[in-house]
């Protein structure tokens, strides 16, 4: 399947567009919340394949569309009194709230010093460690 500037997405668009856009977000919502993450490991594929969006384009587009998924967890954990772990981790959590700000204000500076094939490539390559990391995870339980 060739993406990016050489073909479009699957779908025309359109109505077809619109339902596939509901159904990928559908899907990906509840993985989300499953996961306690934002979802962007799997927004950010689905909207360079489905909408042949760039990569650059779908990394804020996923940012924008994680926000609303973040603040329904943040209420559903809450509301489960999940954030006493994050009392518990509360070093590392400041410190790495404070390096993805700097590291938010740095890369939207070299946003167009990047080729999009070497983000792919190193998307693809995060994407799959974190899967082989899963599954040993996974297996040692």
């Amino acid at each position: 399947l060739t993406l990016h500037s050489i073909s479009g997405g699957l779908f025309q668009p359109g109505i077809a567009t619109i339902i596939a856009g509901v159904i990928s977000g559908f899907f990906i919502g509840i993985v989300a919340a499953l996961l306690g993450v934002a979802g962007g490991e799997l927004l950010i594929p689905t909207i360079v394949i489905l909408f042949g969006v760039d990569i650059k384009l779908a990394g804020s587009l996923s940012l924008m569309i994680s926000l609303p998924t973040m603040i329904v967890g943040f209420s559903r954990y809450t509301n489960a009194d999940a954030f006493q772990i994050l009392k518990k981790e509360r070093p590392l959590f400041v410190w790495m709230v404070i390096g993805s700000v700097i590291g938010a204000a740095i890369g939207g500076l070299l946003v167009g010093l990047f080729p999009v094939k070497v983000l792919m490539t190193l998307l693809g390559v995060i994407l799959l460690i974190s899967a082989i990391k899963t599954f040993k995870h996974t297996r040692q339980k």
